[in-house]
């Protein structure tokens, strides 16, 4: 096994600068993003003048650009007050990840040098503490929550709550929220207090089109790649594929990394159009398996049944069979049987998902029925399935063929 990277060292890399292309990275110029920068900057440029800056609620898909534009605008704001002797500090937290109310109020103590354990105090205390720890700042301090709609839903909005009125309870700093949803509607379970209170300013991030996806992987590409790394086709074929997508920049940028790291992998010279169609099959298959892996467990149990239905020969299922189906795997497992209205809700976000595709179709005299099919790849999603333990006692072989003719016939 000697040498053994010595051949993939001598290869010639395509990339000059890969973490460019990274979601971490917030670049220095932002293109078709102008207006939503002005409007972010237009609230907040008041803790310049030592004012209180409204809070702000920014919505979009997922790759719009939300969390860059706040980033930059954050950073922007803290290096404008530093140079003018006015304090503004930024604190950032991913809400999909800090998802309670006593990690995100522990990791912001930290951030502003409280030595606060991320578990084992009461929240009261850990409270209390970031307050004093605001109090030793000057200025203004702006909290970006991303993902906020991950930390309500799981954690509801008690934090939120603490954090729309922390400024009656300080004196000589400000504090105003930036909240970054991909969710439109989340709002609906926020208590109408905090509702009035967190979205003061709201501000919308529409999708990318193909020419302006273009012109970002563009920008991003020059500083990524070496000179000639890139064919013609490649940038215009990533920007219409990730259009389909709902515009999605992040989807784009994915797509020409792992499209560049196909091809340092086979020793290519360029990254060509091939790269980028295999590169696009690898992340397909990586989001299904992410998005299935997060789904309850009663989802994940309907999600089964259509598949154990395709499995055994069915081309699409009617609501009606996933539901026989579906009842029978409960009792296999002892899992509580939902209703047959909580089922088709399942179907129906199933379907939002991308997992699965839904039409409702006419029986005549027998009335109408949806039909059922999977939109993703059978075997990937059934393996991602049984990773969970309370469905991997279901033998996806000799169980399924037996339970489905007992539950259809």
């Amino acid at each position: 096994m000697e040498g053994l990277f010595d051949n993939l060292l001598e290869s010639k890399p395509v990339f000059k600068d890969k973490e460019v292309l990274r979601p971490s990275y917030t670049p220095s110029y932002l293109p078709h993003r102008r207006d939503q920068l002005n409007a972010i900057a237009i609230i907040l440029v008041v803790a310049l003048r030592g004012e209180t800056p409204s809070n702000i609620l920014v919505y979009g898909k997922t790759g719009t650009g939300k969390t860059a534009c706040a980033k930059y605008v954050g950073r922007e704001l803290t290096d404008v007050g530093a140079s003018r002797g006015v304090p503004c500090n930024v604190a950032y937290i991913n809400c999909e990840v800090v998802d309670t109310q006593y990690r995100v109020l522990a990791y912001l103590a930290r951030q502003f040098d409280k030595d606060v354990p991320m578990t084992g105090w009461p929240t009261d205390h850990v409270y209390s503490q970031f307050i004093e720890a605001l109090n030793a700042q000057a200025g203004s301090v702006i909290i970006i929550l991303d993902e906020l709609d991950k930390l309500v839903r799981k954690s509801g909005d008690d934090v939120l709550y603490n954090l729309s009125r922390i400024n009656l309870e300080l004196t000589n700093t400000r504090v105003s929220l930036i909240g970054i949803s991909n969710d439109l509607k989340f709002t609906e379970y926020l208590d109408p207090r905090v509702r009035s209170s967190l979205a003061e300013e709201e501000i919308i991030f529409p999708p990318y089109d193909a020419n302006q996806l273009r012109d970002i992987l563009e920008e991003r590409a020059r500083l990524a790649f070496k000179e000639h790394a890139l064919n013609p086709e490649v940038i215009p074929l990533c920007a219409a594929l990730a259009a389909q997508e709902h515009g999605d920049a992040r989807r784009a940028l994915d797509l020409l990394r792992v499209s560049g790291e196909f091809a340092e992998r086979v020793n290519a010279d360029s990254v060509k159009e091939e790269h980028v169609r295999t590169a696009q099959m690898r992340i397909e298959l990586n989001r299904v398996a992410e998005v299935v892996r997060t789904l309850p467990t009663q989802a994940k149990l309907v999600l089964y049944s259509i598949i154990t239905l395709q499995q055994n020969g069915a081309r699409s299922a009617t609501t009606g069979e996933v539901n026989r189906v579906y009842e029978t795997l409960c009792r296999q497992i002892e899992l509580d049987v939902l209703t047959k209205r909580r089922i088709t809700d399942l179907i129906m976000e199933l379907d939002l998902l991308g997992i699965i595709s839904t039409k409702v179709v006419s029986k005549g005299r027998y009335g109408r029925t949806k039909e059922i099919s999977l939109s993703v790849p059978l075997d990937e999603t059934f393996r991602v399935l049984l990773e969970d333990y309370r469905l991997e006692a279901l033998d996806g072989t000799r169980f399924a063929r037996r339970s489905v003719k007992e539950s259809l016939f």
